[in-house]
């Protein structure tokens, strides 16, 4: 199999080598893909070679064991993200001494590899003011209590709300490092709003987490009035979660073959990206060529999971596959590769995903009765259509992805009552918002969210509060993530029309003066 030498130089964990009772150590850590460890075929330090009988080595935290023994026991499996420990006796060691080594690893499927490293002894030094932590449960009361008490002790203040805790410690795993309180935030509810959508129909009361006052009457005076006209159209229009690697290459014609190689070979790439989850689907690969760089922008669709580590895993072991294929056809061609281009746009607003998706792309929108913005809002339709025109204006002189207001206020909000990941608004609040009038003087408004990216599965939305607040909306678990993205478009529209309308009836500053200020 065909690695380029950068990546193999990564095996080699910089900064691992210490100084052990009998001589040296450091490690190597499988960063590459799943594979079979035979044998040290070579190693030597400072140009000396080493015997073999004085190296040693361990599969993470396993006992210690030869290489005679090894060879005996035919080599040992070398997962994924696994850590191999090499030890060698008989290596005078004095601090920050630099080290050159060179050694030659027999392995499968990648053959022989040969790595030059150059390294200096790390000198471990006792931390001062270490936060506690353990390795074993560090969710244990104990453990909690422990950090407690180091921060009563390291800053002089001991929190009382904030180490008031009433939350399940085991299934915080996986969400939280360094657990020791639980931050609150206030939570409110607006609607009931009318959803029209093709997943979520009926209405739908909505909790909100924030501590801006107006933010919560804002959207609940917005769906007081969407109600009136019957609800909002909502309708998801794509659906898809990128990953986008770069292979770098000589010159631009090899990226441009290389190109024309993935497509030709996209259903057996697939079908590995696809093996790696049950719920992962590979759509398609978009390819952007600059320079001699071939980046590929990998296309999925990852069910009721907001899917970004999902998506990185698949890639990467499709990527796997198409450098151990593709380089054993051109194995000079490819001089490097990164999982992550930039180009998915991970937490960060950008035009490719207003134009292609990430996440949900979801549209909400209705026609309100120009009585029913009189009566509630106190403004004419022909007003917030003025409005939406300068407004637009002024977005493009500012160079936002966003036509619309405030979408990042509704979204943060729900975001936070349910438990997903909160930077995800940075690109989920892109908005593009449109009003007409109608013929018959009415006002028709739509808010398209390009790049809404929620889960009604894994990350916080199985927390306790978090998950109560999707089962209000009925949203908790599998199958409900377009549901989900239905009704949160819907929220945002609401919260569209009631800040335009407030702008446009000079209604802003006293709303703030009367319910934002304490």
């Amino acid at each position: 199999m065909f690695v380029p030498n950068s990546m193999l130089k990564q095996l080699y964990t910089l900064g691992s080598l210490k100084k052990t009772q009998s001589g040296l150590s450091f490690s190597l850590k499988n960063r590459i893909k799943s594979a079979h460890f035979n044998q040290i075929l070579h190693l030597s330090i400072n140009e000396q070679r080493v015997d073999s009988h004085k190296i040693m080595i361990s599969l993470d935290s396993e006992q210690q064991i030869s290489l005679h023994t090894l060879q005996k026991n035919q080599g040992v499996e070398f997962p994924l993200g696994a850590i191999l420990n090499v030890f060698v006796e008989g290596i005078f060691v004095s601090e920050l001494k630099t080290f050159n080594i060179n050694i030659t690893l027999s392995t499968q499927p990648f053959g022989d590899i040969h790595l030059t490293m150059e390294d200096k002894v790390s000198v471990s030094a006792p931390a001062l003011n270490e936060i506690p932590r353990s390795i074993e449960n560090d969710l244990h009361p104990e453990m909690v209590q422990a950090r407690q008490n180091y921060v009563s002790e390291i800053t002089g203040v001991t929190p009382t709300k904030l180490f008031n805790i009433d939350v399940d410690l085991p299934s915080l795993r996986g969400n939280i490092e360094h657990f020791c309180g639980v931050a609150q935030v206030p939570l409110g509810i607006a609607g009931p709003l009318m959803v029209n959508g093709e997943h979520a129909t009926g209405e739908f009361l909505i909790p909100m987490a924030t501590t801006e006052g107006t933010l919560v009457a804002s959207y609940n005076r917005g769906m007081k009035l969407l109600n009136k006209s019957g609800g909002v159209k909502a309708t998801v229009v794509d659906d898809a979660m990128q990953r986008a690697p770069v292979f770098v290459f000589d010159d631009a014609r090899k990226a441009r073959d290389f190109g024309a190689w993935v497509a030709d070979n996209i259903d057996e790439i697939r079908r590995q990206a696809e093996a790696t989850d049950p719920f992962l689907k590979l759509r398609n690969i978009e390819q952007y060529k600059s320079n001699k760089f071939a980046f590929l922008r990998f296309n999925f669709t990852t069910g009721d999971a907001a899917g970004q580590n999902m998506v990185g895993r698949a890639t990467y072991v499709a990527c796997g596959w198409i450098l151990e294929h593709y380089g054993n056809k051109n194995n000079t061609d490819i001089k490097n590769f990164f999982l992550e281009s930039n180009m998915a746009t991970d937490k960060k607003a950008s035009a490719i995903n207003i134009l292609n998706t990430r996440g949900k792309r979801v549209t909400a929108e209705v026609t309100i009765k120009r009585d029913d913005l009189i009566e509630v809002m106190r403004v004419e339709p022909t007003q917030i259509e003025k409005h939406q025109r300068v407004a637009s204006i002024g977005s493009f002189l500012a160079g936002v992805q966003n036509t619309g207001l405030h979408s990042a206020n509704g979204i943060t909000a729900m975001f936070i009552a349910t438990g997903q990941d909160v930077a995800n608004v940075s690109e989920s609040s892109s908005g593009i918002f449109y009003s007409e009038i109608t013929e018959e003087g009415d006002l028709y408004i739509s808010l398209t969210l390009p790049s809404l990216i929620i889960a009604t599965c894994g990350g916080g939305t199985g927390l306790g509060t978090q998950k109560e607040c999707l089962e209000m909306l009925h949203c908790s678990g599998p199958n409900n993530a377009l549901k989900f993205a239905e009704i949160v478009a819907s929220v945002a529209l609401a919260g569209e029309i009631s800040l335009a309308s407030a702008i446009s009836s000079l209604d802003w500053v006293t709303s703030h003066e009367e319910l934002g200020r304490n």
